[in-house]
């Protein structure tokens, strides 16, 4: 297991790497609302690329994407630490992508 520069360990899970405990207790408590039906679809780390005049400026890699009971799709990422550069991917996001919001887990701490 490795640590990141916040102190985050990361977890092997499913075949996947998160880069947080938080993430990858995230990823289960998902996988259990799937099981129930309360979601479905469960995505992990798409990928948004961000291009502005044909000009890549970034990839953002959210945590999850999953569909919500009602049929919507939901983007999340989990956060210990809200860092300038996440704030910023985050609005660029938002704006390249109409429709996408991007919904901020806090670590139990915050």
């Amino acid at each position: 297991m490795g640590y990141n520069k916040y102190g985050a360990i990361k977890v092997k899970l499913d075949g996947y790497t998160f880069d947080s405990k938080l993430e990858a207790a995230r990823y289960k408590f998902l996988k259990e609302l799937e099981a129930a039906g309360a979601v479905s679809n469960i995505e992990v780390h798409p990928q948004f690329p961000c291009f502005v005049e044909s000009k890549k400026i970034c990839t953002y890699i959210a945590d999850f994407k999953y569909k919500n009971v009602k049929g919507e799709e939901v983007i999340e990422d989990t956060k210990g630490v809200l860092t300038d550069v996440f704030k910023l991917k985050k609005k660029l996001v938002e704006a390249i992508y109409p429709g996408v919001k991007i919904e901020i887990i806090h670590s139990p701490r915050d």
